[in-house]
C-alpha cells in the first residue's frame, strides 16, 4: 500500500477491532497509523483518551500544538476550557471520553524561520481518511451522546452540509455508523426523535471558538448552555 496517496486509514486498523476491551489495542495501532501525510511532520499521533465506558464522547477537529507534543488530546488552552465547562455543566469527568476527528497535528511554520507552529484546518480529504479511526472509537464505546465540536468535527459525521450554526444546542438522533460522513448521514437530522435514537447528537462550537471571541464571556456562556443541554440528556 502507498500509504503517502492512498489517504486512507482502513489498512492500519486492527483485525480484532471489537469489544470495549480493545480499545488499548486500536490506540496501539493508530500509533503507527500512515493513511495520510499528516504523520510525516506531526510528533506523534494523538488518540482518543477518557473512560471505555464513559457515556458522553467529545469530538473535536485535531490535536494543537501542546497535544501533539504531549501525547494526549484536549490538554492545551481550549482543552481547559472544556474543563471548566464540563465541571460548571455538572458533567462527571469521568463520565467522557475525548478525542478528535484528525488524530495528527497539521500546521505551518511561523513566517520568517521562527519556530512557531501555526495550525493549519485539515482537508476534506484528510479527514475522509481518519475517519475510520473515529468510526472504530464509536463502535468500541458505544456512547449515549456525542458531542461535536465545531464544524470540522460536524462534517466528518455529517457530510459537507453540516452548519453548527444551524445544528447546535439540540439534542439530534446519530445516523447509522455505515452513513457517517456522507450525505446521508446529513440528511437524517432531524429525521425521527431523539429520544428513540440509541446514540443522541449534540453540536457545538469548538472550546478554541472562546478563546479566539472578543467577547469571551458571551462565547462561553453559549458553550456551557450547550453542554448543559448534554448533562440534561445524561439524566
Amino acid at each position: 500500500m502507498n500509504a503517502r496517496t492512498s489517504l486512507d486509514a482502513a489498512p492500519f486498523l486492527p483485525d480484532t477491532a471489537e469489544g470495549r476491551s480493545d480499545l488499548d489495542e486500536l490506540r496501539r495501532a493508530a500509533a503507527g497509523c500512515r493513511g495520510c501525510g499528516l504523520y510525516e511532520n506531526a510528533t506523534q499521533t494523538v488518540f482518543g483518551e477518557g473512560s471505555p465506558g464513559g457515556r458522553v464522547m467529545f469530538v473535536g477537529e485535531q490535536p494543537g500544538d501542546q497535544e501533539d507534543r504531549k501525547g494526549h488530546p484536549f490538554v492545551g488552552p481550549a482543552g481547559r476550557v472544556l474543563d471548566r465547562a464540563l465541571a460548571e455543566a455538572g458533567i462527571e469527568r469521568g463520565d467522557v471520553y475525548v478525542t478528535n476527528a484528525v488524530k495528527h497535528f497539521k500546521f505551518k511554520r511561523q513566517e520568517g524561520g521562527g519556530k512557531r507552529r501555526i495550525h493549519e484546518p485539515p482537508s476534506a480529504a484528510e479527514v475522509r481518511a481518519c475517519r475510520p479511526w473515529l468510526l472504530a472509537e464509536m463502535r468500541l464505546l458505544d456512547p449515549d451522546v456525542v458531542v461535536v465540536l465545531g464544524a470540522t468535527a460536524g462534517k466528518a459525521l455529517f457530510g459537507s452540509s453540516f452548519r453548527v450554526t444551524k445544528q447546535r444546542g439540540r439534542l439530534l438522533p446519530l445516523p447509522d455508523l455505515e452513513k457517517i460522513g456522507t450525505p446521508a448521514a446529513g440528511r437524517e437530522l432531524g429525521a425521527e426523535p431523539p429520544e428513540r435514537a440509541d446514540t443522541q447528537i449534540v453540536a457545538t462550537i469548538h472550546p478554541s471558538a472562546v478563546l479566539r471571541a472578543e467577547d469571551r464571556d458571551a462565547m462561553y456562556a453559549g458553550f456551557l448552555d450547550d453542554l448543559k443541554v448534554v448533562a440534561s440528556a445524561l439524566g
